[in-house]
Order: structure tokens, then C-alpha cells, then sequence
């Protein structure tokens, strides 16, 4: 270490760059670097969200239709077939709750889960979720399980 390559402490000095707006003896007054006239420059300015500089912006000039039903609910559905494979793994004995499809990812926590009909069940299992199609309902019933809506 010498004098030539001597600097403060890392983190020990905030310099915030040049400071405009300040007089025209600190070489960034007048404009203060933002040209000169046009909605840029005022105070106050913020563009709005897909301004195009007053072309019809896209979200108005793309048409609108169909209808979106704010209470519908979306639900997850999950094969047969794939609590099949959940029972081939050894991952799921006998019960088949939302914890259980969580806790193997299959599922998030916060989502309403639908068991559907694809696939073949051998496994007798107990499954408690949202709701069943009445294929599957007859399925984990045929093969002697029990199909609980919460």
C-alpha cells in the first residue's frame, strides 16, 4: 500500500452523483439536464402506464370481448392415474388428504383441488378433497375406496 492507490473503506462514502437544479455554476443548472419545453420537463411529470405520446395506445385499439365471471372458481383437476403413481412410489399408504398432495407437490396449498377420471385406480384409498367427477367417485368407490367432498 502507498499513497497512489490510498480510497476509503468500502460502503464509507455516499456520493449521490451531481446535484442538478443548482445554479448555473454547477454546470447543471438552466434546464437542470432536461431539455427544454415538452411534458418531460415540468414538474410533476409521470407517464402513464402504455402512453404511446398520444397514439391510441394498444390496450384501447385491441378489441374487447366474452365476459369474466369474478366468482368462478378454478379448480385443479388430478388424474386417477396419478394417485396411481403416488401409491406405486410408496408415497401414499392409505388416506389422500390436500396435506398429503401438498406435501408431494402435486398441488399448492391454497388451491381447490378436483379428482377426475383419467387413468385406472387399483389402490383402496380414502380420498377427502374439494370435489370429484362422478367417473372417478365411481372408480375409487368400485375399487373399494371411500371419496370424501369437503
Amino acid at each position: 500500500m502507498n499513497l497512489s492507490n490510498l480510497q476509503p473503506a468500502k460502503g464509507s462514502v455516499h456520493k449521490d452523483g451531481k446535484r442538478v437544479g443548482r445554479g448555473q455554476g454547477s454546470g447543471k443548472g438552466g434546464t437542470a439536464t432536461r431539455g427544454h419545453k415538452g411534458a418531460k420537463s415540468r414538474s410533476g411529470y409521470s407517464k402513464k402506464i402504455g402512453f404511446e405520446g398520444g397514439q391510441m395506445p394498444l390496450q384501447r385499439r385491441v378489441p374487447k370481448f366474452g365476459f369474466n365471471n369474478i366468482n368462478r372458481k378454478e379448480y385443479v383437476g388430478i388424474n386417477l392415474n396419478k394417485l396411481q403413481e403416488l401409491v406405486d412410489k410408496g408415497v401414499v399408504k392409505d388416506t389422500v388428504d390436500l396435506d398429503v398432495l401438498v406435501s408431494n407437490r402435486v398441488v399448492k396449498s391454497s388451491d381447490l383441488v378436483k379428482i377426475l377420471g383419467g387413468g385406472e385406480l387399483k389402490a383402496k384409498l380414502k380420498i377427502s378433497v374439494h370435489k370429484f367427477t362422478a367417473s372417478a367417485k365411481a372408480a375409487i368407490e368400485a375399487a373399494g375406496g371411500e371419496a370424501v367432498s369437503l
